[in-house]
C-alpha cells in the first residue's frame, strides 16, 4: 500500500539560488491607504493585479461593487473615488483578462457575471454598464477563471454546481447560452485550476474531492478517493504532473498536499501545517519552481520549492506580519522591478487598516546588473489560440517571452510560442 511522504519542517540542507529569498513589505507611501475593503466572508482573494491597475472589492449600497485604482496612484484614496458597481449582489471574485490588461470580469451573489471594458485613463465617474452580462446561472457565482491559452474563454462556477464555459467573441451585450456546461460537481466547487495549455481543469469540491476534468468533453478523468485530506484550494503545478492541494486534516489542522494529476488515489505528501481556522491560498511560480502558501487571517507566507523527485517540497523560508490579510492579489511577471531582483510580488488586503500593501519576494544579489537565471522566459500577454479553435479540440502552450518589465536598455526581446 502507497504510503503518503510526511514531510517535516526540519527538512534536509537544500542547495538553491532561492534559498534566501525574503519578503519586503513596501512603506506607508508605496501602500494604498483608506481603501474600504469587502467585508464578505467568502474564501476569495477579492483582489486582482496587472501591470496597469489594481483592482480591490469594495462595500457599496444597494449592490455589489469593486475599485480599479492605477497602479502607481499610491497613498491615500479619495473617499469619493469611482467604482464599478453594476451588480446587485455582493461581487465575490474579480479577475483581469490575461490578454488585455484593459478589460475584467466580475461574479457575484446576484448569479450573473459581467465582462468590463477600463479606460485608460483615470476613472472620473461610476461605470455601471458592463461590455458583456453573462446570464446562465440560477445561483450566486462564486468563481471565474480565464482559459490561459485561448482568448475570449471564459469559466464560471456556481452554487448550482455547474461550470459553464462561455465564448465572448461575440458581439451580444448578453449571453445567455455558454458553448459549454460541466455538471459533474455534486456540491459547491471552491477552486479552479488550468494545466499549462488548458486541456485540463483541475477543482476542489465542498464534498471533499479534488476532480480532474477534460472541459471540452465534459469527463472527470481521475478523482480523489482519499479522505484524510478534506481539500479547499488546488492549483495545478505547471507542466510537472502534480497538483498541489491546501486543506484540512482529519484532525483539521491547516495542512498541504501533493498529487500525481494521473493518480490521484493517494497523495504524494502531505504535510500539517498549524492549527488556524482560515483557509490557506496556493500560488505557484513556474519561472523558479516555487510554491507560496498564503493564510488567511494571519500575516504569514510560506515558501517552497518542489522539484521532481522526493522530498518534492523542499522548504525555504517564511515571510511574517503582524499585519492579517483577508486576501490577495498577485502582479504578472511583467509587471516586476527586475533591477530590484524580484521574482514575485502580492498585494495583501488589511481590512483592519483599510490598506492594500504590496510585498515584494526578492532574490539577495550583490550585482546590480540584469540577473538572466532568475528570469526565464515568461507567460507573455499574447494568446496561443483563438476561442474557435480551443473550443475545436486544438492545445498549444503558452505563448513565452522576455517581457517589457524583464528587458534591460539594450536586451533583446525574446519571444517562443511552443
Amino acid at each position: 500500500m502507497l504510503v503518503p511522504l510526511q514531510m517535516s519542517w526540519h527538512t534536509l540542507y537544500h542547495s538553491s539560488k532561492f534559498r534566501h529569498v525574503y519578503g519586503k513589505a513596501a512603506s506607508k507611501d508605496k501602500c494604498y491607504d483608506c481603501v474600504p475593503i469587502t467585508l464578505s466572508v467568502h474564501d476569495n482573494h477579492f483582489c486582482a493585479v496587472n501591470p496597469h491597475f489594481i483592482a480591490v472589492v469594495t462595500e457599496c449600497a444597494g449592490g455589489g461593487a469593486f475599485l480599479v485604482i492605477p497602479i502607481h496612484q499610491t497613498g491615500k484614496l479619495d473617499p469619493h473615488y469611482p467604482k464599478i458597481c453594476g451588480h446587485k449582489g455582493n461581487v465575490l471574485d474579480i479577475k483581469w483578462n490575461p490578454f488585455n490588461d484593459f478589460v475584467i470580469a466580475s461574479c457575484s451573489e446576484d448569479a450573473t457575471v459581467k465582462i468590463w471594458d477600463i479606460p485608460k485613463h483615470f476613472l472620473t465617474r461610476n461605470i455601471t454598464s458592463p461590455n458583456k452580462e453573462l446570464l446562465g446561472h440560477t445561483r450566486r457565482v462564486g468563481l471565474i477563471e480565464w482559459h490561459p491559452t485561448a482568448s475570449n474563454i471564459l469559466f464560471s462556477s456556481s452554487y448550482d454546481y455547474k461550470i459553464m464555459i462561455w465564448n465572448l467573441d461575440t458581439e451580444k451585450a448578453v449571453l445567455s447560452n455558454p458553448v459549454k456546461i460541466l455538471d459533474v460537481h455534486g456540491d459547491v466547487v471552491l477552486s479552479m485550476s488550468f494545466n499549462t495549455d488548458g486541456s485540463l481543469l483541475a477543482t476542489a469540491c465542498r464534498d471533499r474531492n479534488i476532480r480532474v476534468i477534460d472541459p471540452r468533453a465534459g469527463v472527470v478523468l481521475q478523482e480523489t478517493c482519499y479522505k484524510s485530506h478534506r481539500a479547499h484550494k488546488v492549483l495545478f503545478l505547471g507542466s510537472m504532473g502534480k497538483l498541489l492541494s491546501t486543506g484540512t486534516s482529519r484532525w483539521n489542522n491547516r495542512q498541504i498536499a501533493l498529487w500525481d494529476q494521473n493518480d490521484l488515489s493517494v497523495p504524494l505528501m502531505e504535510e500539517d501545517l498549524d492549527g488556524s481556522s482560515g483557509i490557506l491560498f496556493p500560488f505557484y511560480d513556474s519561472d523558479t519552481h516555487m510554491v507560496y502558501i498564503v493564510g488567511k487571517g494571519d500575516g504569514n507566507i510560506r515558501y517552497y520549492e518542489i522539484s521532481p523527485e522526493k522530498p518534492y517540497l523542499n522548504y525555504l523560508m517564511e515571510y511574517r506580519s503582524p499585519l492579517p490579510q483577508k486576501g490577495i492579489g498577485i502582479m504578472p511577471k511583467r509587471g516586476l522591478e527586475v533591477s530590484a531582483c524580484e521574482i514575485f510580488r502580492f498585494y495583501k488586503l488589511v481590512p483592519t487598516k483599510n490598506l492594500v500593501q504590496p510585498i515584494s519576494m526578492i532574490v539577495p544579489r550583490r550585482s546590480e546588473s540584469y540577473q538572466e537565471d532568475i528570469y526565464p522566459l515568461t507567460p507573455g500577454a499574447q494568446p496561443a489560440l483563438t476561442a474557435q479553435e480551443w473550443l475545436h479540440g486544438v492545445n498549444k502552450g503558452q505563448h513565452m517571452e522576455g517581457s517589457p518589465a524583464l528587458q534591460l536598455p539594450g536586451a533583446w526581446r525574446l519571444c517562443w510560442c511552443p
